[in-house]
């Protein structure tokens, strides 16, 4: 096909059909058999081309530039058309370049549907992209590239304008879409209306953004909203300059304001609700020549109805709070308020002061009210510091973890509220929850309440997260070394009922050995799992955790492991469980990594399982996990007849003395009281067996039977080594208190030898700081025939005591 490109000199229009960047020189121009890669058809010309391929839209572009005088003849005013008609299907670039005096501005009036701006870059959907550029003496400002579909209804200019509008090679817009409407001066770079209808959101930048808005130049946005309608200004991206003399400011002009203008730094909050149309005008300042600076802005404009509740107010009292801040924002929310397209919840501390993110500072009293059709899209964030710096002070004061009623009477779901307790040195944390008491979160005991507690204990060098606690479970209590930042999350609308019965304390106690120790005080009748902390990643090396385990008088506890093996390598030291009850001389049973963790067994007292890490070998750290559970203690039928016998023994004793207070005188003497589970059925001796006169005196009455009395014949039949006249039993003398056994320290770990033939008993474990980590070990040639198989550790060879049940009975 051919086209013909007629010019007329009175139109000032130039014509130029140019290879397209980038694309290789396939296809040609050719005019009268001369081909050619380039035409310009200048005014007053008429050219007839064709082009040697079909497809030249993929190898040509075309530029139609046309001028426009304002300045020296009288101005053009009117609809400004594509020109001239029959140009080829090609991609389209028209430029208008209309001369214009500063003291006589350009008005550009747009047709429906408007112009929507976009950042430089972003391409619009339909590839129709309109840019508007300033032209004040010899500088050109871009004031915005814009795309149809729009608010933006008229653009005043100061001085000239060069208006480009880019046309797709498939378009079929026949009309430029504006028109130039009025001439007139505005004194300023330039104003941009806006027209909004109906709820929307709109984008707008400054001139030259993101490049930085011209040094002390002032320009304007004057905003139409409908009469039914609420509007709000939100700043998302902007910068400052360097100013050297005035201050870069924004200034509203709002509907029923009395001290307009109104002005506002960047930084500061913008106006939001406004009632009616409002200008806002953007002020530079003069930059610093040596380091200017960027001034530029991206904001929105957010256009709603009215709320019905926007004049219902909700009392926030934060006065007697301290260091504590209460966040409203909107669900999903991070650290920053994207862009949305949709009108959205507002939170307003005054008629003219909301935001999205609302932030409250304790110490103050708010009236807030919501501009808002569904509040359960909104949320609440707090956080609250709990610091010590004297021990002496802050030890006698007990803190309730709770969410104040200040956040759970307000109509919005609490997302999270968090605790940052801080502790200096030496000064350590302890949480406790008195009646609800804690379960711990894990895949064989999941939580399913309505809230959560996270816990993660942080110094400079590490961070532990201890885990996922509910309410509800068996931990009474955990004492941590480090600050501590306690995590409590809600689920659903439950919440707001189960508030009312929060019970997590804190308290600052003195220095702890472990990093981290549980009390557990289970319910008999549950079965409990206990894992250890920073679950999946493992527990860091070198870290020793503890758990108490409170078991009930009347109960016997069946202790066990999940798995049979530790399941790591140690690099450096060794890696430890240790398993004590607290009792008098309870021996301590001790697993190293490359043993097999103790099989279940039965805790009669309450006891300590203690786990200590080393430096494993790969990326594979230690987690273990065991449970407990809980039994009635049963009476057997051996302990019965013993019990019998037994009695039938003291009848005898009661039968002698009765005879002998007979003959003597009427005086009563202390009944006699044994416990014998293992009864000497041999009766006592007669009275001549008694030497020296005993018969004439009651010393052989025992008002109190000692133990070490009590259990001689036992050591006999052993046939120990050592047999003391009196003192057999040997229980563990030290201080018995609520601390963890000891692991052993890192420098006897890596002395330990894995031999099995060995006889020599293992180092005694030190420990400086407690007595009580200090535990007795008997000789180990004591009583080791009657040694637990399941209690027997390789290369332990310290004796085991015997339960007192199997020690019982009477002196020959």
């Amino acid at each position: 096909a051919s086209f013909t490109i007629s010019l007329r000199k009175v139109d000032t229009t130039t014509v130029m059909i140019k290879l397209r960047p980038g694309v290789p020189a396939s296809c040609q121009i050719r005019i009268k058999n001369v081909n050619m890669f380039e035409l310009k058809i200048k005014p007053g010309d008429n050219v007839t081309f064709t082009f040697t391929c079909r497809t030249p839209e993929k190898y040509f572009i075309m530029e139609i530039q046309k001028n426009i005088d304002c300045m020296s003849g009288p101005c053009p005013f009117g609809d400004v058309h594509l020109y001239p008609p029959g140009l080829p299907r090609l991609d389209k670039t028209y430029l208008w370049d209309v001369k214009a005096s500063t003291k006589a501005g350009l008005e550009l009036k747009f047709s429906t549907p408007w112009l929507r701006q976009i950042a430089p870059g972003d391409t619009c959907p339909d590839f129709v992209t309109y840019n508007i550029n300033s032209c004040i003496d010899n500088a050109t400002v871009n004031i915005g590239t814009f795309c149809r579909n729009g608010s933006v209804s008229r653009v005043k200019l100061l001085g000239g304008v060069v208006m480009s509008l880019h046309l797709p090679w498939n378009s079929a817009l026949t009309t430029s879409g504006f028109n130039i409407a009025n001439r007139a001066s505005i004194k300023r770079l330039c104003i941009i209306e806006s027209t909004l209808k109906g709820e929307s959101s709109i984008t707008l930048m400054s001139p030259n953004y993101p490049l930085g808005f011209p040094e002390d130049e002032l320009m304007t946005w004057q905003f139409v909203v409908p009469s039914n309608m609420r509007a709000s200004v939100f700043f998302h991206n902007y910068s400052l300059s360097n100013c050297e003399r005035k201050e870069e400011r924004v200034e509203y002009y709002l509907p029923g304001s009395l001290s307009n203008p109104e002005v506002f730094k960047l930084t500061d909050s913008q106006p939001a609700n406004i009632a009616g149309n409002f200008n806002m005008s953007l002020q530079g300042c003069d930059q610093d020549a040596q380091n200017p600076g960027i001034l530029r802005l991206l904001f929105q404009v957010v256009v709603q109805h009215p709320q019905l509740d926007e004049n219902v107010t909700h009392l926030v009292d934060l006065s007697k709070e301290r260091n504590m801040t209460v966040t409203i924002h909107f669900e999903g929310w991070l650290s920053h308020v994207p862009l949305m397209s949709e009108p959205v919840c507002l939170i307003c501390k005054d008629p003219r002061t909301c935001d999205r993110v609302l932030t409250l500072a304790s110490g103050n009293v708010y009236r807030i009210s919501f501009l808002c059709k569904d509040l359960s899209r909104l949320r609440i964030t707090a956080e609250k510091g709990i610091s010590c710096v004297d021990l002496r002070w802050c030890q006698r004061k007990i803190y309730s973890l709770s969410v104040p009623k200040a956040i759970t009477q307000l109509p919005i779901r609490l997302h999270r509220f968090i605790w940052k307790l801080l502790a200096p040195d030496l000064i350590n944390i302890e949480i406790t929850s008195p009646s609800l008491k804690l379960q711990q979160h894990v895949p064989e005991q999941r939580c399913n309440t309505s809230y959560s507690y996270s816990i993660v204990s942080a110094t400079p060098e590490t961070e532990l997260n201890v885990g996922l606690f509910c309410p509800g479970g068996s931990i009474e209590k955990i004492q941590m070394r480090n600050n501590i930042t306690i995590s409590l999350k809600t689920f659903g609308k439950g919440f707001i009922n189960e508030s009312n019965h929060q019970d997590l304390k804190m308290s600052f106690v003195p220095h702890i050995k472990d990093e981290c120790t549980f009390t557990v005080s289970p319910n008999p009748k549950a079965k409990v799992y206990l894992q250890t902390p920073n679950e999946p990643y493992g527990l860091p090396p070198y870290v020793s955790i503890s758990w108490y385990v409170v078991v009930p008088s009347k109960q016997i506890a069946r202790l066990g492991f999940s798995k049979d093996r530790m399941g790591i390598a140690c690099e450096t030291g060794r890696a430890y469980v240790n398993i004590k009850e607290e009792t008098m001389g309870a021996e301590e049973t001790v697993r190293r990594e490359d043993e097999l963790l103790p099989v279940p067994r039965n805790m009669y007292h309450n006891f300590w399982v203690n786990v200590s890490n080393c430096k494993p070998v790969d990326k594979t750290q230690l987690t273990l996990q065991f449970w407990v559970t809980f039994a009635d203690k049963k009476t057997d039928l051996g302990i019965i007849l013993a019990v019998v016998a037994g009695a039938g023994v003291l009848l005898a004793i009661g039968l002698t003395v009765c005879c002998v207070k007979k003959k003597k005188k009427k005086t009563q003497n202390p009944m006699v009281g044994v416990y014998n589970s293992n009864v000497n059925t041999q009766m006592p001796g007669k009275k001549a067996l008694f030497a020296k006169g005993r018969q004439n005196n009651e010393s052989h009455v025992y008002a109190v039977i000692d133990d070490a009395v009590v259990y001689g014949h036992l050591l006999k039949e052993s046939n120990g080594s050592v047999t003391p006249e009196v003192d057999v039993y040997r229980p563990f003398d030290g201080p018995v208190g609520s601390l963890p056994p000891s692991p052993p320290p890192f420098s006897f770990r890596k002395g330990i030898k894995c031999s099995s033939n060995t006889e020599e008993e293992p180092p005694p474990l030190m420990d400086t700081d407690h007595d009580t980590y200090t535990f007795a070990h008997q000789n180990s040639g004591q009583l080791e025939d009657n040694r637990d198989a399941n209690e027997k550790d390789k290369g332990d060879k310290s004796m085991p005591l015997l339960e007192k049940k199997e020690q019982v009975g009477l002196v020959e």
